[in-house]
């Protein structure tokens, strides 16, 4: 480990004979990748622009093995090549070289690019075509009204002055084929945090640092990215999936760096721990990104600060940035009365009970999320905590979390044959529960499933007459707050648009096969909200909407910026 070297190379700086070993597959950039290359170089102008790492391995005889960003060197040094015979006066002499070990006399071709000889193979091909495309590319901004001196001289000084490669040196116990797989096989990149992980452990940069130093560093280091592999943890932290970071570390790093999500540069945060290393020592440094983690799982394991942060960042009311920038030179009282704040500001809607499923979804989504994770925060804090992870693991890879209305909102979007069969089963169970088994709507209804014949309007007639026996018969509460809960029901029109006792056995099934069920959803579905003595089974009625209403007032007091009031 002591003899990887990681730096930041100008373009102008770089040096040596490069070998392309056989295992890569050769030069293959097109038109389209060439002219980008060349456009986001002089579009930059001249700010730090970095390209992407160049891996290589030191050979016996002094040459370096490129393991990776073959394409990026090879076009870099056409592009020279280019400016070289068109402007000698720039350039003299280009200070690196490459060979492919698949293409003997690869690097006399390259030295010489005779177009003629594009069709002798493949790799010619392209790079002929490569110089062909920086030609047409200096063509087009002549055109445009520029000298061509100027476009030159410009792209040249970009290039030596501002335009950066990541030198990644790795040493000789490094299997060259097995890095270059992990590189390219899916396209795996190395990220930030490898390469500041490369940079703790680079021979450069650990002096006065023991041997005994690195490998602690490198165990504390695995021990933080394995503990960010936990889902509970991680789903705490973030709402992108986890498939999102290849190396989990980067979240921490990112945060130390003040990287902003919108950030073009996929290198910023190692560039910041770079510039950072000018100025501190990395036993300092490491003890600070261990500090970062330390707050954050300290965040993680207070039961109040989890549910808390948690929320606020589940909400997308704050980001993991935000409260951690906010927390800083606070005591921990301090900070809890932010986040108090910060819940507050995020339900600050005005009149609740005016919240309208059609108008303002978003708010009642954040508002019922509120209630849940406050309500599962005042349970004993031994007993459980509300699982975020599963939450948004569910929200990331299906239909998501919504909004679903307790009784059914009774929408006319049920237009299949299909679907009209499978509702009708569906509330036929809760109707003979409600009436008895011989009542003539059921008996209309058992001859209809036996033949499986109805219509539209047949349909919507029997719709109509269930929802009167397993409802009260009131429709101005549909869209309310009131009627609405968090669940996952998928896209099963049939089961949407169902009666509350129907939705009432799903979600026992669903909970019985270990499916989350937000846990404010099923105190509603299980009528725990509304008194003994009001309750009844079948239908969602007054009592329960008031009763449910009452509870989030309760849950939520020190939240709301009034009491929710919903009419009679």
């Amino acid at each position: 480990m002591s003899d990887i070297t990681l730096e930041t190379k100008l373009v102008g700086e770089i040096k040596g004979e490069f070998f392309v070993p056989s295992y890569q597959r050769g030069y293959r950039w097109g038109e389209e990748e060439v002219e980008r290359l060349l456009e986001d170089i002089y579009v930059n102008g001249d700010k730090n622009y970095c390209l992407q790492p160049i891996v290589i391995r030191k050979l016996a005889d002094g040459k370096f093995e490129l393991i990776d960003g073959q394409q990026r060197l090879t076009t870099l040094y056409i592009i020279l090549k280019f400016m070289q015979r068109r402007y000698p006066e720039l350039i003299e002499e280009i200070d690196f070289s490459l060979e492919y070990e698949t293409r003997k006399n690869s690097g006399r071709f390259l030295q010489d690019i005779e177009l003629s000889q594009r069709n002798d193979n493949i790799d010619y091909f392209f790079m002929c075509q490569a110089y062909e495309t920086i030609e047409n590319w200096f063509e087009k901004r002549v055109k445009n009204g520029e000298k061509r001196s100027n476009i030159a001289f410009s792209l040249y000084s970009f290039l030596c002055k501002d335009v950066k490669v990541i030198w990644y040196e790795v040493n000789d116990e490094e299997n060259s084929y097995k890095l270059f797989t992990r590189l390219n096989i899916g396209k795996i990149p190395l990220t930030s945090s490898e390469l500041v992980k490369a940079m703790f452990l680079s021979t450069d940069n650990n002096k006065g640092m023991t041997e005994h130093k690195q490998n602690e560093i490198s165990t504390q280091w695995d021990s933080i990215e394995r503990q960010l592999h936990n889902s509970s943890l991680w789903y705490f932290l973030t709402n992108q999936p986890d498939s999102s970071y290849s190396t989990k570390l980067d979240i921490i790093l990112d945060l130390m760096s003040g990287k902003k999500i919108d950030e073009r540069d996929k290198y910023f945060t190692f560039f910041f721990f770079d510039d950072l290393l000018k100025k501190k020592e990395i036993n300092e440094i490491w003890s600070d990104i261990q500090h970062c983690f330390l707050i954050l799982k300290d965040w993680f394991e207070n039961h109040e600060l989890y549910h808390k942060i948690g929320y606020l960042i589940a909400s997308d009311s704050k980001t993991l940035k935000e409260l951690y920038e906010e927390s800083k030179g606070k005591t921990k009282s301090q900070f809890r009365a932010l986040l108090n704040d910060f819940i507050r500001e995020s339900i600050a809607f005005g009149n609740y009970g005016e919240l309208n499923y059609k108008d303002d979804y978003s708010k009642i989504m954040k508002l019922l999320l509120l209630f849940n994770v406050i309500s599962v925060m005042k349970i004993d804090e031994q007993a459980q905590r509300f699982p975020f992870d599963k939450f948004k693991h569910e929200k990331n890879n299906h239909t998501g979390w919504s909004l679903e209305h307790i009784h059914a909102q009774q929408s006319r979007v049920l237009q299949k044959h299909k679907e009209w069969i499978e509702w009708l089963t569906l509330q036929l169970p809760s109707l003979k529960a409600v009436s008895g088994m011989d009542t003539p709507l059921i008996n209309e209804i058992e001859d209809i499933l036996s033949t499986e014949k109805i219509d539209g309007l047949k349909f919507e007639e029997l719709q109509q007459k269930v929802y009167e026996v397993l409802s009260d018969g009131r429709t101005d509460y549909i869209h309310t707050i009131a009627n609405l809960a968090l669940l996952d029901a998928g896209d099963n029109a049939a089961l949407n648009n169902s009666t509350f006792d129907v939705k009432r056995n799903d979600i026992i099934n669903m909970d019985k096969a270990g499916k989350f069920i937000p846990y404010c959803t099923k105190m509603v579905f299980l009528k725990y909200y509304t008194k003994s003595d009001k309750a009844q089974l079948h239908f969602w009625g007054e009592d329960d909407r008031q009763a449910y209403i009452s509870e989030m007032n309760k849950i939520l007091d020190k939240y709301l910026g009034e009491p929710i009031v919903i009419g009679n």
